[in-house]
């Protein structure tokens, strides 16, 4: 008697898109909203880290040595231009439409993605134009960096976070012009997370020595 053999049923096989990792998001990996997760091992958010820790320990410095200064008793008094509570919510905006530009980039929406990292560009100029038209501010009413201590920290304290924060524009230019180019939902996400990491860090570190300045 000839062996008989069991049939088996083989389920066609859907093929892969050029240049799409497996995973079960649609691409790049993603949790199966179209959208793309950036890569956990890309260099650029590691040194986007590594950078918002350095930093982090640099202002920690700063704020310390401000803090245990502010208690003695040669601390006038210094009026702090009310321009700042204006650029302190354009800063804040900003990180909205970073946020918006780093989602656009996981979905792969390249005109929004342009356009929000214009828009947050944008406002982090006006943000830089703000500060500088306090400091002019203080120096027509008379307080210079070596007026007295307070002075000497308030602009130590907002010109080093304007330094950084132009480094973030610089950061936001390139990513203008980078990531809406990238081939993937995926590599353009691994342009503009970084940015937006360190962006949003940055929002974060102004708001607390926003707080710190004005005593609260």
């Amino acid at each position: 008697m000839a062996p008989t053999t069991t049939p088996t049923l083989e389920l066609p096989r859907t093929p892969r898109e050029p240049g799409r990792p497996a995973g079960g998001g649609p691409r790049g990996g993603g949790p199966g909203d179209g959208s793309a997760v950036p890569s956990s091992v890309s260099p650029a958010r590691i040194g986007a880290w590594l950078l918002v820790a350095a930093i982090t320990v640099l202002f920690a410095a700063f704020t310390s040595t401000y803090l245990v200064r502010r208690n003695a008793g040669d601390w006038p008094a210094v009026f702090l231009p009310p321009v700042l509570w204006l650029t302190t919510a354009v800063l804040l905006i900003s990180s909205l439409t970073m946020e918006a530009a780093r989602r656009a980039a996981g979905r792969g929406t390249r005109a929004s993605l342009r356009r929000w990292l214009g828009i947050t560009t944008v406002l982090g100029l006006v943000f830089l134009g703000g500060q500088l038209v306090a400091w002019r501010q203080l120096a027509a009413s008379g307080v210079f960096m070596a007026t007295n201590p307070h002075s000497a920290f308030f602009y130590l304290l907002t010109g080093a976070h304007g330094l950084h924060l132009a480094g973030g524009i610089g950061a936001l230019i390139f990513a203008l012009t980078k990531a809406p180019a990238a081939p993937t939902h995926a590599a353009a996400l691994d342009v503009a997370d970084p940015v937006a990491t360190y962006w949003h860090f940055l929002d974060g570190l102004w708001l607390y020595l926003f707080l710190i300045l004005y005593g609260i």
